[in-house]
């Protein structure tokens, strides 16, 4: 049996090592065919002929091995596509920058104008003194005020929360980013311990009521839940809901915030750690109006629209997979005042720019419906 498995796979090598020099001679060809339609500004996607050649195809495999036929021709036409979007398509200033940025060498300013949301104590204001060592804030009543002195050239960063670990993606953040002109610069993983805070003095049983951002309340639904003799409340920000708290007259309101506000507010803690789980982060984005990009980055996240048809996302996740750079996270959003069609936000692992990044980052922007670039940065922990 050893024997005859032996000889199966030398006839499987020989086989393969004419599928190699076949395959070759293709992708030489679909060179000339780049270099043809570069001469004549013809398009590099031609549909109709793809799909005459697949179904050429089909026809000659056999109908048990017809399938199998088809799911391969798809991935060799998605990556002659690709390198002919490669010679033919000129990266955007932004893609084309991106390897020279890299290579400056620059270092992450420790002093900054940074604008973020809420009032001091709010996690936003703690992520911001982890990303700077002496931020100059700025608060703001809500995400797209943040966004729009960045945008403005008010402050040079902002800080804005984009995904939490029990409660899932900030949504309005998500759209918000998609309509911003600027980056992400760099992001940080914060962990998050709710607590529940009131004046001092107060007993557990005078609470009536418990404010906090609706962030924070969904982190801690289990604990809420099993309080529902008390009335809870969405604000704006977990720190306003300790300010609001502090500044009442009544004695029978609590907030659940950071453990930070107990200081700067006056407040006693009630409950420590009232979140669902001990194992909770949210994540931060740092944004700025230019593109900045510095020296080991580790990650790099992008938008994009796609058009609606059976296989469109599948084409653009196996380009990245054939490239071996790893997806991290994928999220399709509703686009705005369309029927039923989405943007995705993809987030994924590099280490520094590499030419088959932008080089994908290309085909993507000349190929897709909609492409916005996010940004290329260093995620830090501050566990």
């Amino acid at each position: 049996m050893e024997l005859d498995l032996e000889k199966i796979r030398s006839a499987i090598n020989d086989v393969d090592s004419k599928i190699v020099e076949l395959y070759e001679t293709r992708l030489a060809l679909c060179d000339e065919v780049a270099e043809f339609k570069r001469r004549t500004g013809k398009a590099v996607l031609d549909r109709a002929r793809e799909e005459q050649l697949l179904s050429r195809l089909s026809q000659i495999a056999s109908p048990e091995n017809r399938s199998a036929v088809t799911g391969l021709y798809k991935r060799i036409l998605e990556i002659s596509r690709s390198r002919q979007s490669a010679k033919i398509t000129e990266p955007s200033r932004v893609i084309a920058s991106l390897t020279e940025k890299c290579g400056e060498n620059a270092v992450f300013p420790g002093f900054a104008d940074v604008a973020c949301q809420g009032v001091e104590g709010a996690y936003s204001d703690i992520a911001a003194h982890i990303l700077f060592e002496e931020p100059r804030t700025m608060f703001f009543e809500d995400f797209e005020s943040v966004i729009k002195s960045v945008d403005s050239g008010l402050c040079k960063y902002g800080v804005l929360p984009f995904e939490n670990s029990i409660y899932g993606s900030v949504s309005e953040v998500y759209e918000m980013l998609s309509r911003f002109g600027g980056f992400v610069v760099r992001s940080v993983k914060l962990p998050v311990h709710h607590v529940l805070m009131a004046k001092d003095g107060v007993d557990f049983s005078e609470i009536r009521e418990i404010h906090s951002h609706r962030q924070a309340i969904g982190q801690c639904s289990i604990f809420l839940g099993k309080n529902k003799n008390i009335k809870v409340i969405p604000c704006e920000n977990t720190a306003k809901a300790a300010k609001y708290a502090a500044q009442s007259e009544r004695r029978d309101i609590a907030a659940i915030c950071s453990p930070v506000c107990a200081e700067k507010y006056g407040l006693s803690v009630l409950r420590g750690d009232v979140q669902n789980s001990n194992v909770n982060f949210t994540m931060f984005y740092c944004i700025s109006k230019e593109l900045e990009v510095y020296p080991e980055v580790t990650k790099f996240a992008f938008m994009f629209g796609l058009e609606n048809r059976a296989g469109a996302l599948a084409d653009v996740l196996s380009r990245f997979s054939a490239a071996g750079i790893n997806l991290t996270k994928i999220e399709s959003r509703p686009i705005p005042g369309r029927d039923f069609e989405f943007m995705f936000y993809v987030e994924g692992d590099t280490q520094g720019i590499t030419k088959e990044l932008t080089e994908l980052f290309t085909v993507l922007e000349n190929e897709s419906e909609f492409f916005k670039f996010m940004g290329a940065y260093t995620e830090i922990s501050a566990e």
